[in-house]
């Protein structure tokens, strides 16, 4: 797991170095000057806005409004360029008005979020400027309830402009792709597992949905959504969404950490504070979708932080992806504009930034899932193995011997059955403690599993009785692995005195029974190894255990599988 999260973040790095650059178109610089045209003000065609009383601005406001922009370009051939803004595509509407050298509109371009313009180019604000070579004039008139990030003209041929803009739609198209799926997977889990950390992750991500699906034009172009508050609405409540999910994810309970969870919910009142402002305020909801963000990252870092200090399972997991998310997310929402890129806007960097902590959290979840697997085979192991001895319990070695005998029988291999009890052992137990019966059972124990093939099965049963079944074994090999055993159990028994070992091996040539009457066979021939003495191995040859019942006068066992 641990390879893999770097891996992750190798290629997320070589992605941000390789996809960014070439971003860069090469743009005609144009040294113009933004005003401020008031709510209410319509632009009235004037050719000079520095001689009428519009008032100029070093920049635009957060909180929008209608501004105007006033700039000079020089076109030095005929061939087609583009216009479109750089920083941002958060923009509600614009027309940009183009005047010639003797002042004659020659061009009006219209567009925006809000505007149901078509756009000629993919999830782009560009406009073709088919002029002839000269010198131009840029009014452009640009009207938003808010801005992310400061819009800003510029001018780049058609043929690099349509270069420059593919690796920052690729962006965009594989970050939604990303996120959309991603958002499939946590609604998966929230119905499959009702948890309330994976529900609260995918609010999260369908609200960046709406807001990248809109900023970035992908709903105004492909589904004619021009309502401009998807971009900062959604936010508000995926804000909300986040801290909850905190507080989820790191077992934050107000009952064990009263102080983190006091926190979440001071940030969860403030932030149903920010909705009802956005309510009264719209246009101030993009800032103080800033704020939340700011505010939800902070908490998310000193909250994954304290945790895997406390030794959290999934904290330090967290504290790397909400820690890459917080580096990506504080310098998207604070950038004004982007220097030296022309297409590669601040709306991609907040993406990259959800996308990157929505992949690593993916990662999250796994190593929980692998770790909740660990769990359960744990368990399952711990209830079918002998806790002193770690093999295999009576119920474990019956089941896996049931499996073994009929896959015998269906193929019509020999196997053997061996039956071994230990002599003496209540008076080691009664001599020296149960300490030592319990580090005689032990050594037993090892010394079977360096003497067995893999492929043989080994149980304790109960007590000091063991069972041992060896697979697809002819019978003088099973004489051969016997005295092998018996020999290998004498010897660690000798640091055990005066515990000795009864083995009886029954061998099956054709199997016409029960694996339970198979052991039985065996566990007849140990009592037999005991009667004459102890301390000794007994071994057989059965045709049919009819024949064997009959030899020890024993009765037929009914036709039942223990």
């Amino acid at each position: 797991m641990k390879a893999l999260w770097k891996a992750v973040l190798a290629v997320l790095t070589w992605t941000l170095l390789f996809v960014a650059v070439p971003c860069q178109a090469e743009p005609q610089a144009l040294h113009g000057t933004w005003y401020d045209a008031g709510v209410a003000r319509q632009y009235a065609d004037q050719t000079d806005l520095a001689k009428t009383d519009l008032s100029p601005v070093p920049a635009l406001s957060r909180v929008g409004g209608h501004y105007i922009y006033q700039g000079e370009f020089e076109l030095t051939d005929a061939q087609p360029h583009v216009i479109d803004f750089k920083n941002s595509s958060v923009i509600g509407r614009f027309t940009h008005h183009i005047f010639d050298a003797k002042g004659r509109q020659v061009l009006t371009l219209e567009g925006g979020i809000q505007s149901k313009e078509n756009n000629p180019f993919l999830l782009r604000h560009g406009r073709d400027l088919n002029l002839p070579a000269g010198h131009y004039r840029l009014i452009s008139e640009v009207t938003s309830p808010f801005f992310l990030a400061q819009p800003a003209p510029y001018i780049d041929t058609l043929s690099h402009y349509r270069k420059a803009i593919a690796p920052g739609n690729a962006i965009t198209l594989l970050s939604m792709g990303v996120l959309l799926s991603l958002a499939f997977y946590y609604i998966a889990l929230a119905l499959m597992r009702r948890s309330l950390t994976d529900a609260m992750y995918c609010v999260f991500i369908l609200g960046n949905l709406l807001y990248n699906g809109t900023a970035l034009l992908i709903y105004p172009q492909f589904f004619e959504l021009h309502w401009f508050y998807l971009i900062s609405v959604p936010i508000l409540f995926s804000n909300c969404a986040y801290i909850v999910f905190v507080l989820s994810l790191l077992g934050i309970t107000r009952a064990v950490h009263p102080r983190m969870h006091y926190a979440g919910m001071a940030l969860l009142a403030l932030f149903a504070g920010f909705i009802v402002l956005a309510a009264i305020k719209p246009n101030w909801s993009l800032e103080l979708d800033r704020a939340g963000v700011a505010l939800f990252l902070s908490y998310g870092l000193t909250m994954g932080i304290l945790r895997a200090r406390q030794g959290d399972f999934a904290a330090p997991y967290y504290s790397v992806a909400v820690l890459l998310f917080f580096a990506l997310g504080i310098v998207s929402i604070s950038l004004s504009e982007v220097e030296g890129l022309y297409t590669f806007y601040v709306e991609h960097l907040g993406l990259l930034a959800v996308a990157v902590e929505a992949l690593l959290l993916a990662l999250v979840i796994a190593s929980q899932f692998i770790q909740m697997r660990k769990q359960v085979e744990r368990e399952h192991l711990y209830a079918r193995r002998d806790e002193l001895t770690g093999l295999q319990n009576r119920r474990a070695f019956l089941e896996a011997g049931m499996f073994e005998v009929e896959r015998a029988r269906r193929h019509g291999h020999p196997l053997a059955v061996l039956f071994l009890d230990l002599d003496n052992f209540k008076k080691l137990n009664d001599s020296r403690g149960h300490h030592a019966g319990d580090a005689a059972l032990r050594a037993v124990a090892i010394a079977l599993q360096r003497t067995l093939r893999s492929s043989d099965i080994v149980g304790r049963l109960g007590g000091d009785e063991f069972s041992i079944l060896l697979t697809e074994i002819t019978y003088d090999d099973a004489v051969t692995a016997g005295t092998k055993i018996f020999e290998s159990i004498k010897q660690v028994l000798a640091d055990f005195p005066p515990v000795t070992v009864s083995i009886g091996v029954a061998w099956f040539g054709f199997i016409d029974m029960f694996f339970a009457d198979m052991t039985k066979a065996a566990d007849e021939l140990m009592y037999e190894v005991k009667g004459s003495g102890k301390d000794n191995i007994c071994f057989r040859k059965i045709d049919s255990f009819a024949s064997f019942a009959r030899q020890l006068e024993l009765q037929l066992p009914g036709d039942t599988q223990a």
